[in-house]
């Protein structure tokens, strides 16, 4: 009779490959979802924020900062529509905020980060084409661009509700 060393067959081997496999994607889904909630949370705060310093601004001026390329313009850290500047809101940091933030999934697209615009009268803030904004339609409705549906959501003064 033949002596069999002990160890793991191969049929062994790859179904605890395959359990090991499945663990880690399961532990992944579940750090991209808290990643992604993060985000939204870090961007309801900034937006919180510069709403804040926003009506700070006003309180002092008696009007909001216009918007860089003008009325109409959409003004952001990187902007399709407007003028793209580290102080894309003009005169805010740091007398109002430290610094003006950026979007928290650090795009550099024009299309995917926060923008501004406003005529000195009324103003719109709002992260554009957000990730899952899915989430916060469900979670915090009032800050879903009316105009934009859900792939865009932020604050604005009553005046600004339809641009």
């Amino acid at each position: 009779m033949k002596d069999r060393s002990p160890g793991f067959t191969l049929i062994e081997l790859l179904v605890v490959i395959a359990i090991i496999g499945l663990l880690s994607s399961i532990v992944f889904a579940s750090l991209n979802s808290a990643r992604q909630k993060a985000r939204i949370a870090k961007s309801l705060a900034d937006l919180k924020e510069l709403q804040k310093a926003l009506e700070m601004y006003y309180a002092d001026h008696r009007s909001y900062p216009s918007s860089q390329g003008g009325a109409g313009s959409w003004d952001g850290l990187y902007s399709c529509w407007g003028d793209s500047t580290p102080n894309w809101i003009p005169g805010l940091a740091p007398t109002y905020i430290a610094r003006l933030p950026r979007s928290p999934n650090n795009s550099t697209g024009c299309g995917q980060n926060y923008i501004y615009n406003s005529n000195g009268n009324d103003y719109k803030l709002i992260w554009h084409q957000p990730e899952n904004c899915e989430d916060v339609k469900r979670q915090y409705p009032s800050f879903i661009d009316p105009i934009r549906d859900c792939w865009a959501y932020g604050v604005w003064t009553p005046g600004a509700r339809n641009w």
